[in-house]
């Protein structure tokens, strides 16, 4: 569909700006901060630890009045790192961890956000053989020994074996055995799925009674990788191991178009549960207007809203304003609720079913959680995590769960993204607590403090001797406090209190005012039915467990949280009345803040002084002379070209030729890579535009796999008879498609093959095209791989030899 098109038919939502749609719906208050019945009965309950709080504050001679630092648990541990988008416009310019030489790293995961977050509140960073470190963010599951050798107050943003809730197979399993413990009834939030090849027979027997049509998934992917519909699972396209999933054909629809939630949830602890929603969330739109007919069911841009996907789309509309919530096909979470509610929908019922799918699917996947973190883990509040939830809304307003990622994209493709990810990044990190200490000084002293005990209040933070508070209160030295509370049940409700007080725009769902009533029955699941423990085996031998193992810390914590839950019924009714209010206040209110500029910081081109011409003269001469690409250098120039031609072949009246040249690439491209790529023709019976969305997206799938393998092609050191790789990194920075075109056919006529770039089962031989494109179906087809003698690859050897 056209813009103009789009515009008009949604016109009465985008007629308004935000704020005007605030003006129109919005309840009394709701522009303010929340004032939720959690968070007034927080105000009560926490009374006495926010006034020990003031007394640390009106001390001059502390430096937690920096408004970059806040208190730690009772204000009397190390301060904590408060992160504000502001920093990302203006750093400030000696911020606590630049001064404390605070440092991170970074692995396998989108880094320009994260990057320029914590670099511009002074932390730096450090590579990955580094120990000595603040903050590790990954976006792959990290190893055992990683998580055996944290420090306490060191931060990882992933549980060991959080697997068990973002593995899609492992997600179904998961809550499958809870349905089967607690009633199908109670856990009716998830589409039914078979594990094939295990389950072809019982998917089979489902099909004569549902009738499709079914969503073939790979377990392990992300970004849309793999998806594919079918009527019938006899047209499932491979034997390798998939799940098969019920798809649900009645979506709600705005405007036409199906869509569904992307929704951000922390978890700062398992034992006991924490568990925070952030208040806004977005909403992706596929493309192509929805219809439920067997005619369509190849087209992805309609059943699928993944943004991964429909980007390429040409009637794809990315808002280009950061305020504009409800334009194009992303929108946020409070504006569909906005829309929604102005239909006459309870938005109010359908925020809190999806709280409790959160909670539930949480429950039924935390045991194997639990278990890894009292093996692996020794100071358990290093560990945090963000969740990707994907929730569908059918047309009865039903929330249905999707899948969950485990380090869900930040990438920030549109304004509204930057805006939107920016706040969320750094609530988190502030919800978290990073300790504000030195790690180099900070692991000398708890190498030494670990050796000498085994004692689990050995990890409560160590306080910096920079920022340590001259006055200290008298601590209790009894095992047991006026309240009956032990020394590490003291530390967890003080830990839990004050990440209450940095929750920012996250809205603590678990525990809650009514989460012992309402799930008490599905911790029983995850803990011993007659302890309340956890059902952990000892990994550190007989009699070595500490005693406090056999608490039920999410009861404990219940109670000292609420006790006007168990013990005062008037609070009761306005409780719940104000609980309500919360979540049109938390969850409808406009987005207030977030960065809304661009987060590129300059052209590398112009800081380099780049001539484009000189630097390609250079190569080629060079390789004419006899040095040749090595295979670092070819596989990045072939990366880079790739990315061109997916530009090129997403844009408004893309060439089909260019189209089928790339689909033919694909068909045979799967041999050039070691991890597995399965490319499905787009369907005769689409339109030009959407076969060429879906090519392109198969082009795109292809070039992460490709740049990600060329990782381990990274040169260190130049080798004899290559092109110097700073010479070739210059030559990148600014090389054209037409550059990097005119240097790859090069290289492939010179040694008469393709192997530099697309390994040894591709061409070799004399090209047939006059460019790399035209080419592109030649080099990767098969029946081109065994060259003539006269026509032998020459990679190995030298030109002038």
């Amino acid at each position: 569909m056209s813009q103009r098109k789009y515009t008009n038919v949604t016109g009465k939502l985008k007629g308004k700006s935000s704020k005007e749609f605030m003006s129109s719906f919005s309840l009394p208050g709701m522009s303010q901060l929340s004032t939720s019945s959690e968070e007034t009965f927080e105000a009560l309950v926490h009374k006495s630890y926010k006034s020990n709080k003031s007394e640390n504050i009106t001390n001059g001679r502390n430096i937690l009045n920096d408004e970059w630092l806040l208190n730690g648990p009772n204000g009397n541990k190390t301060p904590v790192l408060r992160f504000k988008c502001s920093a990302l416009a203006t750093p400030p310019e000696d911020p606590p961890a630049k001064q404390l030489h605070m440092t991170y790293k970074i692995f396998q995961t989108d880094t320009k956000l994260i990057n320029l977050l914590l670099q511009s509140h002074g932390l730096v960073e450090v590579p990955m053989n580094e120990t000595d470190f603040n903050v590790l963010w990954t976006g792959t599951h990290p190893k055992p020994d990683i998580l055996r050798n944290l420090m306490p107050y060191q931060k990882i943003n992933h549980f060991p074996r959080s697997y068990e809730i973002t593995r899609k197979d492992r997600l179904y399993k998961n809550i499958e055995a809870m349905q089967r413990n607690k009633g199908f009834r109670n856990l009716d939030f998830i589409p039914q799925t078979f594990l094939l090849p295990t389950e072809a027979r019982e998917l089979i027997s489902a099909h004569f009674r549902y009738r499709g049509p079914w969503i073939v998934k790979p377990k392990a992917s992300s970004r849309g990788r793999g998806i594919y519909i079918v009527n019938n699972p006899e047209k499932i396209l491979t034997d390798e191991s998939v799940i098969v999933a019920q798809y649900i054909n009645n979506p709600l629809l705005i405007d036409g178009h199906k869509c569904d939630l992307r929704l951000y949830v922390a978890i700062t602890n398992y034992d006991p549960l924490l568990i925070y929603l952030y208040e806004e969330g977005l909403v992706r739109f596929a493309t192509v207007k929805y219809d439920g007919g067997s005619q369509y069911i190849w087209n992805p841009c309609m059943h699928l809203c993944n943004y991964s996907i429909n980007k390429f789309h040409v009637d794809y509309i990315k808002s280009e304003d950061p305020d504009a919530e409800d334009v194009g096909h992303k929108w946020t979470l409070s504006a569909l609720l906005r829309h929604l509610r102005s239909m006459g929908q309870d938005t109010e019922l359908l925020m809190q079913r999806i709280e409790d799918i959160i909670i539930k699917s949480i429950l039924a996947t935390a045991s194997g959680i639990v278990n890894g973190l009292k093996q692996f883990v020794k100071h358990p509040e290093t560990c945090f995590e963000l969740f990707g939830f994907d929730i569908l809304i059918d047309d009865t307003l039903k929330p249905w769960l999707l899948e969950v990622n485990l380090s869900p994209s930040l990438g920030c493709d549109s304004p509204l993204d930057v805006r939107l990810k920016s706040a969320l990044i750094a609530d988190l990190l502030t919800l978290v607590g990073i300790a504000a200490v030195d790690p180099i000084l900070r692991s000398q002293n708890l190498n030494r403090a670990v050796i000498n005990s085994n004692k689990k209040t050995n990890y409560r933070r160590v306080q910096s001797a920079e920022i340590l508070p001259q006055g200290r209160k008298n601590i209790n030295r009894n095992n047991k406090s006026k309240a009956g509370l032990s020394l590490e049940q003291q530390r967890i409700v003080a830990s839990a209190k004050a990440q209450f007080e940095r929750r920012g725009g996250f809205v603590r769902i678990f525990p809650s005012l009514k989460s012992w009533e309402l799930y008490s029955q599905y911790l029983v699941y995850v803990l011993d039915p007659i302890t309340g423990a956890p059902m952990i085996s000892d990994p550190l031998g007989p009699r070595r467990l500490p005693q406090h193992i056999n608490t039920n810390h999410n009861l404990m914590l219940h109670e000292q949280l609420f006790p006007a839950a168990n013990h005062i019924t008037d609070y009761i009714i306005p409780e719940i009345m104000l609980d309500r209010l919360s979540r049109y206040e938390r969850y409808e209110r406009a987005l207030m803040k977030g960065h809304k500029q661009s987060l590129d910081r300059g052209n590398n081109k112009e800081n380099l002084d780049v001539d484009m011409h000189k630097y390609k003269n250079q190569v080629m001469q060079l390789m004419q002379e006899g040095n040749k690409l090595s295979f670092g250098e070819a596989r990045k120039a072939f990366g880079l070209y790739l990315g061109y031609i997916l530009r090129k072949i997403s844009q408004p009246n893309a060439d089909p030729g260019s189209c089928d040249l790339v689909m033919k690439f694909l068909q045979h491209s799967s041999c050039s890579l070691r991890a597995p790529f399965l490319f499905t023709l787009p369907c005769n019976k689409l339109s030009d535009k959407d076969r060429a969305a879906i090519t392109a997206k198969q082009l795109s799938d292809f070039l992460h796999l490709y740049n990600r393998e060329t990782e381990l092609y990274e040169d260190t050191i130049d080798r004899p008879r290559t092109v110097p790789n700073k010479l070739f990194q210059k030559f990148l920075i600014a090389a054209s498609e037409q550059d990097l075109d005119d240097v790859l056919i090069l290289q492939t006529r010179l040694y008469k093959c393709a192997h530099s770039f697309l390994g040894r089962s591709t061409f070799a031989g004399n090209l047939r095209g006059t460019n790399l494109l035209g080419s592109l179906p030649h080099i990767t087809s098969r029946v081109h791989s065994n060259a003539v003698a006269t026509e032998q690859c020459r990679c190995n050897n030298s030109i002038n030899s």
